[in-house]
């Protein structure tokens, strides 16, 4: 994170000797990144961080992609996805390539052990459930619709919390059956390829790291690690580390959040994506100005509720593009996509760089007379290729690519090409406010001899 805080008991000057109330040093550790020339943390342990014993290994985690030479626009639905696994088992890997992986997970069971990702940071985006994520750096109280950042390196436990009914038998928390969904639901991105995750650097001041005036989102916004922060017990305390494409299985004989407290830049945080100002535009505005996270090679953006165009002939549903560079990814979260028809809560749609996409048949008349769009999606763009798993075939929708078929704009004739024949707005001879009407002639007259 691009802001200094510090938590627990701190000794004045770091790398000096700081005693325990027994009179035994606390062992300090730099936590740092970059080879100590990027973010770092420092922080002081009960314990010596190095005691530890019995690794082996659990199982591999790496992906295998199918269909890599296909491109084509997926839509990937999660909803027939049945609960299996905890917080790290239970990840089902859809999408990825050697930046970074996308995963949906719906655990059944409680992790019975802690974690650290040796491999990336991950970027859980939680969809339903609740929660608390007690890490070595402190405590974070999760959410619906929280984005929860935790870099690479960093010891959590999960522990979510029961959904509840209401009277009438339904989830209070508004999300599916408990039956098929007992703690929650959440969208991972997670990097692969050494970068960290963080805000836009353009949100950011080179001067002081201060969130500048024009980022949707600042300081305020972020919830980081509070108390509790210790564990002083002794024991066997196993911890599962992902490296080198496995989880391996290593034994503390002391729990491993014996941090007695931390400082730095390198820390985990929650940003809920309700708190995200979207920026909005006499004229439909293009997708960076959603972005909320970057790391190498990809980028986070949030599509969160706001006020549409405001310009009298504005088109308020994205203008059809290709990216050239990018793949897209959107995972739909709720609300209404004014642009899609056939979107569920929990779909994910992948539109591949170099193929033009845009709105569904009927939709950009549709929305002309919107003010307001309550849709809620978290996309993730890559530079890259991003590959599909065989999950995410399992899930697919093989009609998706034939969905923008049809007569967008009912009423025009066909075999007809447009001639540059017909006042354009602002022209001499054009109406105000009025969209002028260009002429039509049959193609075979055009052509003729």
């Amino acid at each position: 994170m691009p802001y200094y805080m510090k938590l627990g008991l701190l000794p004045r000057k770091r790398h000096v000797q700081f005693r325990r109330p027994d009179g035994c040093l606390y062992s300090e550790e730099l936590f740092g990144t970059e080879g100590f020339t990027g973010p770092t943390s420092t922080m002081y342990h009960i314990h010596p961080p190095t005691q530890v014993y019995g690794w082996k290994k659990e199982y591999a985690t790496r992906v295998e992609y199918v269909e890599r030479e296909v491109m084509r626009m997926r839509h990937v639905r999660t909803q027939p996805l049945k609960p299996r696994g905890d917080w790290v088992s239970g990840r089902v890997v859809l999408f990825g390539n050697p930046d970074c992986e996308m995963a949906v997970c719906q655990p059944k069971e409680q992790m019975p052990y802690h974690f650290k990702n040796g491999q990336g940071d991950e970027c859980f985006f939680i969809h339903f459930g609740s929660g608390v994520c007690h890490t070595m750096m402190g405590t974070l109280r999760f959410g619906p619709k929280d984005y929860l950042v935790i870099p690479k390196g960093v010891i959590y436990k999960v522990i979510w919390n029961a959904r509840v009914a209401g009277p009438d038998g339904k989830p209070t928390d508004g999300g599916p059956p408990i039956e098929s969904m007992p703690f929650g639901k959440f969208l991972l991105i997670e990097t692969c390829n050494g970068s960290h995750i963080g805000p836009p650097p353009r949100y950011v001041s080179k001067q002081t790291s201060q969130f500048l005036e024009h980022s949707p989102y600042c300081e305020r916004d972020l919830v980081v690690p509070e108390a509790p922060l210790t564990w002083d017990e002794k024991g066997d305390f196993e911890v599962r580390i992902k490296a080198r494409d496995l989880v391996h299985s290593y034994i503390y004989h002391y729990h491993p959040l014996d941090v007695v407290g931390w400082d730095g830049c390198y820390y985990p945080f929650i940003f809920n994506i309700d708190d995200f100002a979207p920026i909005t535009g006499k004229l439909h505005m293009p997708p960076p100005i959603h972005q909320t996270f970057e790391a190498h090679n990809f980028v986070i953006c949030s599509f969160c509720p706001r006020m549409l165009d405001y310009h009298p002939q504005a088109i308020k549903v994205p203008y059809n593009h290709s990216n050239l560079d990018s793949d897209e990814v959107l995972y739909y979260v709720e609300g209404n996509f004014g642009s899609r028809k056939g979107i569920e809560v929990g779909s994910l749609t992948a539109h591949p760089q170099g193929i033009p996409h845009g709105p569904h048949p009927g939709t950009i008349e549709a929305s002309l007379s919107a003010t307001y769009t309550n849709e809620l999606a978290v996309m993730c763009d890559t530079f890259r290729p991003l590959y599909p798993t065989r999950a995410a075939l399992d899930l697919d929708d093989p009609k998706y690519p034939e969905s923008w078929q049809g007569e967008h704009f009912p009423g025009l004739s066909s075999g007809t090409m447009h001639l540059n024949g017909a006042c354009q707005d602002g022209a001499a001879g054009a109406a105000p406010g009025r969209v002028p009407v260009l002429e039509h002639k049959n193609v075979a007259n055009v052509w003729a001899p």
